[in-house]
């Protein structure tokens, strides 16, 4: 009875399962391996970020004025009586952001490699045009009690702000009021922001600085090439900041808290617009506050220490939170690793369906396969995933999903033919596995719809399979002898 049991299909049924379940190990294995080599991927593109330059955040450009802010607190001894009131000072940096910004630029793309990895760059080539209002100095914040303002000796001055200095491709060209300003390193008072970026700054001089002086509106211009890695993200500091963006790249992401207004993508490349109103953004009172939460230069040392000892630094809340800003990046059309992991997703299923199909064959067609040989054609499919990912880091996705699926469907069609004892069977199976490899590239081209389109197949293979199976007699599979199976009659 025990022997009759081992050798009947329905014991065969239960091997294979087994066997299914034991093939998802190499599966996993080739699943971490995909995911070892993304991380490669990611550690390169960090790797060029710190060698070259890494993805760019514009900030500006902003006009900062220096002033100076003097106060007086009481010294109270521990019973608090007065012992005498002290004279403090500090020179802090007032932030005036444009009335209008306009942004006018192209990204040129560009691919630089590490290795085998390739990551994406691009050169910016932009034309930034707007204007600052009249100053006022009454628009200078006390940060303490009874203070007294009045401007630094030294000159206003513009700021300009990148994620990563090193990305500038010569010096940006800037004229206020029609007069040229020199750019100098550094923020000059305001690297401690909190902006999580680097810039330059330029000192108002001649016909700008009389303007300024005289309260006049100060009209400028900009223009800068930067490079950066993949994702160029812009600050809206303005109360009516524009921006135009183009590149032949046609892959971009639009991203940020603010969506293009407008966008058309096609394969010569990508046009967009952005307009972002101060009045939806909360990015100028983040820079603000960063910039009034810094550390400011002291007019008197000691007594700013004593300040700070007694928690009389500017109490103004800081945003925490990352920058408001509208971004552009140059996306692979296809990422090969987070293709090939979704693929290797499938891989049971597939294993599953392959060794169906072949056990259909054998309980249909009276034939006979060993346990060992299902294990040998699990291995040839989950083999395909490990080819596919090998073959796409020097090949096109497309391409290396074709040739590894051909070199699966090949050797299938060969093993099958001598293991089921005809050409034809084998080719019929062949064929089979081929229309699973052309469902699992459509379910990858077609990510909005994969959900759907893997529900349907494993529908109608398990439509088929019940179709196919819906006469058997289940109870004489048990029988020893491997006659065809018996089907129930109909009536």
């Amino acid at each position: 009875m025990l022997r009759s049991l081992l050798h009947s299909s329905l014991a065969k049924v239960l091997a294979l399962l087994v066997l299914t379940l034991l093939l998802a190990i190499p599966l996993g294995e080739i699943r971490s391996l995909i995911a070892e080599r993304g991380q490669s991927q990611r550690e390169a593109a960090m790797e060029l970020a710190q060698t070259y330059a890494g993805a760019q955040t514009l900030i500006g450009p902003l006009l900062a004025v220096p002033y100076v802010e003097r106060w007086s607190e009481d010294e109270t001894d521990a019973k608090g009586r007065l012992l005498r009131r002290v004279a403090r000072s500090a020179e802090r940096v007032h932030i005036v952001f444009p009335d209008t910004l306009q942004i006018d630029g192209s990204l040129a793309p560009q691919e630089r490699y590490r290795g085998i990895f390739k990551i994406p760059f691009y050169t910016l080539d932009a034309a930034l045009e707007g204007g600052f209002a009249a100053f006022d100095v009454k628009s200078l914040p006390a940060l303490e009690k009874n203070s007294t303002l009045t401007l630094a000796a030294r000159a206003p001055y513009m700021v300009l702000s990148v994620a990563d200095l090193r990305g500038l491709d010569g010096t940006p060209v800037l004229a206020v009021n029609q007069e040229s300003l020199r750019f100098e390193q550094g923020l000059a008072g305001l690297e401690d922001a909190g902006w999580e970026a680097r810039g330059v700054h330029a000192p108002l001089a001649g016909t700008a600085l009389a303007a300024w002086s005289k309260g006049q509106p100060m009209p400028f211009k900009l223009t800068l090439r930067l490079v950066g890695q993949q994702t160029l993200s812009v600050v809206p500091v303005a109360g009516e900041t524009t921006a135009h963006l183009t590149s032949p790249w046609p892959h971009p992401s639009f991203g940020g808290h603010f969506l293009a207004s407008e966008r058309s993508v096609t394969p010569q490349g990508f046009d967009a617009r952005w307009r972002v109103s101060a009045l939806v953004s909360s990015a100028r009172e983040q820079l603000r506050a960063g910039a009034a939460a810094s550390p400011s230069d002291a007019v008197d040392a000691a007594a700013v220490a004593t300040a700070a000892a007694s928690d009389m630094r500017p109490r103004r809340a800081v945003q925490r939170g990352p920058l408001q800003t509208f971004d552009v990046s140059l996306a692979q059309p296809l990422n090969v690793y987070a293709m090939s992991t979704r693929a290797a997703k499938y891989g049971v299923l597939f294993i599953g369906l392959v060794l169906m199909a072949g056990f259909m064959f054998e309980l249909f067609r009276k034939l006979r396969m060993h346990p060992v040989q299902y294990a040998l054609v699990g291995l040839s499919i989950a083999l395909f995933f490990l080819l596919l990912v090998a073959l796409s880091e020097k090949l096109a996705f497309a391409l290396a999903y074709a040739a590894s699926a051909g070199a699966s469907v090949l050797l299938l069609a060969v093993y099958f033919s001598a293991v089921l004892g005809g050409w034809r069977r084998g080719v019929s199976l062949g064929a089979f596995v081929a229309v699973l490899y052309g469902a699992l590239f459509g379910l990858l081209a077609s990510e909005s719809n994969a959900l759907l389109l893997g529900a349907l197949l494993v529908f109608g293979m398990l439509a088929l399979l019940m179709l196919m199976t819906r006469r058997v007699d289940w109870y004489a599979l048990s029988s020893r002898d491997p006659a065809p199976p018996v089907l129930a009659a109909s009536h």
